[in-house]
């Protein structure tokens, strides 16, 4: 049986240092033969939005949308809550690609069969 984490992504552009983490971290769990989903949540939303990552880069890292595509390359998973989108009054789509709009429910179906979970 595969082994399966979490990331949930709260934050977005407001606090591109927290931006980083949950794609380095689901990277290398996948490249540890664990499956990786990120859930993309309240202001995390934005990050996937087309066009906002190119704008993150902190210090000497590259810029969020290189670690992104790493990411996406490594098979992680991604899923964006469509009542945050809502909620925040976004414009509904123009996500990256290979980012699934889901209801919220979707995120405690993930924890609940998840063998662990961080939140960002």
């Amino acid at each position: 049986m595969t082994q399966k984490l979490v990331y949930v992504l709260t934050v977005g552009p407001e606090a591109p240092e927290r931006l980083y983490a949950p794609f380095i971290l689901a990277t290398t769990a996948k490249m540890m033969d664990i499956d990786a989903t990120i859930f993309f949540i309240m202001h995390g939303v934005k990050v996937v939005k087309k066009g906002e990552a190119e704008k993150i880069k902190i210090g000497e890292y590259p810029p969020l949308n290189e670690v992104i595509d790493q990411a996406i390359e490594a098979g992680v998973e991604m899923m964006v809550c469509d009542q945050s989108t809502q909620l925040l009054g976004l414009e509904r789509g123009g996500y990256l690609e290979g980012a699934k709009v889901v209801g919220a429910a979707t995120l405690n179906d993930l924890v609940l069969s998840a063998d662990g979970s961080l939140v960002f």
